[in-house]
Parts: C-alpha cells; structure tokens; sequence
C-alpha cells in the first residue's frame, strides 16, 4: 500500500511539475507576443551577450553544485 501511495504522489509532483512549465511556455509565448506587437524595442547585441553570459554562469553553477553534491556522496561526507 505504501509503495502505490509513493508512485501517486510521484505522479502528482510530475503533473505539478509540468504544469508549471506550461505556464511559463505560455507566459514566454505571451510576452514575446506583446513586445513584437507593441513595436517594442530590439534586444541589442549586448543584450544577447549578457543574456548568454548569464546562462553560461547559471549552468556552470548547477552543474559545478552538482559535481560536488556527487563527489561529497562517492566520500562519505554526507550523512
């Protein structure tokens, strides 16, 4: 019984999960729309150069914070 409640629950958090992400998409499909539709102003080179510098750093972050989240499991410090 324990183990079909822990598949529902997973199920749900998986539901949750995407659902969250359709609504960003819609947001994203949203807000692009207006801007182009407002005549909104061109993202400048620089714009996309920050833009990608900030996505570097955030994986680089996530991927470095998970190489030690595995590195401390494979050494026994954690507890």
């Amino acid at each position: 019984m324990a183990k079909e409640s822990r598949r529902a629950g997973t199920w749900v958090i998986v539901a949750v999960l995407l659902a969250i992400l359709a609504l960003a998409v819609a947001i994203l499909y949203v807000g692009w729309g207006i801007a182009d539709d407002a005549g909104g102003m061109a993202m400048s080179t620089s714009g996309y150069a920050a833009m990608a510098l900030g996505i570097v750093a955030t994986l680089a972050l996530g991927i470095g914070l998970m190489a030690l989240v595995f590195y401390s499991n494979r050494h026994g410090d954690d507890f």
